[in-house]
């Protein structure tokens, strides 16, 4: 069973920025991609360096791939699978999200 949680409203996105949210005791980044007029969640905590940041990576595109640079080593993580391109061994943990009635949710499992 899932049930979703409203994290803030969508109108509080700016395209292709990120914004930090607190979810389940977990920092979560969140991502509005203008180009594709995508939503991505994914861990904040950037394990390479060692900080809660990528919510102010830059985001853009590797390929086909649509990523986020970490503001620290510029590595880039793929918004849809959390794996980092330029070290496969860091995958970061990716939460399912919506727009319900304008608001940005994301699921909570039990």
């Amino acid at each position: 069973m899932s049930d979703w949680k409203t994290i803030c409203h969508q109108d509080d996105l700016i395209p292709d920025t990120g914004l930090c949210a607190l979810f389940d005791d977990e920092q979560v980044a969140i991502f509005y991609c203008g180009g594709n007029q995508s939503l991505y969640a994914l861990s904040n905590f950037d394990p390479i360096g060692d900080a809660n940041v990528l919510s102010r990576g830059i985001v853009g595109s590797i390929g086909d791939e649509v990523v986020v640079a970490s503001p620290l080593y510029k590595q880039h993580f793929n918004l849809k699978t959390g794996k980092c391109l330029e070290a496969p061994e860091h995958t970061l943990k990716t939460y399912p999200i919506r727009v319900s009635d304008g608001d940005v949710q994301l699921r909570v499992v039990l």
